[in-house]
């Protein structure tokens, strides 16, 4: 089987292209994180008087998503978290921003996953499992775009070991004759 080097090349550089977008779609969205407590608030208490009409006081709504830079509740503003690169005098290499970027991520991903299960643990030994039961805690779009940023990256840079390895044995075959 015959590799052409511009195929390599076009794949690359179309995974590689891929991969920069989805990942500057999941980090500048904000739905890594959802928590959606909507069948929690209809059927909790002040969700309806005896008469079954709505209850005029019922407190604010506890559903938000959230992502790398803020946290947002569904019927509030958005809540800035942090900038790592608030400081003009600070000056981060790209190379050293990119480490950081996959950092961030695989630690955003184990700490949901550790949230996630430390609020199912709480609520076990509180024994609300009824509550646990209404309240959606998931991983959003966002966190999903990142995972295949990730892996579109890694297809990148196995097809550009690809094409080092075809040049390097058309180097040799050409040094052979």
């Amino acid at each position: 089987m015959r590799v052409h080097l511009g195929a390599l090349a076009g794949a690359a550089a179309l995974t590689g292209a891929l991969s920069f977008v989805l990942l500057a779609a999941a980090i500048g969205t904000d739905f890594w994180y959802i928590i959606d407590t909507e069948r929690l608030e209809r059927s909790g208490p002040g969700a309806q008087d005896r008469l079954g009409t709505a209850n005029r006081s019922q407190p604010e709504s506890l559903s938000s998503h959230s992502g790398l830079w803020r946290t947002c509740r569904v019927q509030s503003s958005c809540t800035p978290l942090m900038n790592p690169f608030w400081l003009e005098n600070v000056t981060v290499s790209d190379s050293s921003k990119q480490l950081l970027t996959m950092v961030t991520l695989t630690g955003i991903s184990v700490y949901i996953a550790y949230s996630a299960a430390a609020f199912r643990e709480a609520l076990c030994l509180l024994g609300e499992r009824a509550l646990l039961d209404q309240v959606d805690i998931r991983f959003g779009w966002s966190l999903a775009l990142g995972w295949i940023s990730f892996i579109s990256e890694l297809f990148t840079g196995a097809t550009f070991l690809v094409a080092a390895r075809v040049l390097s044995l058309r180097r040799r075959q050409d040094q052979a004759v």
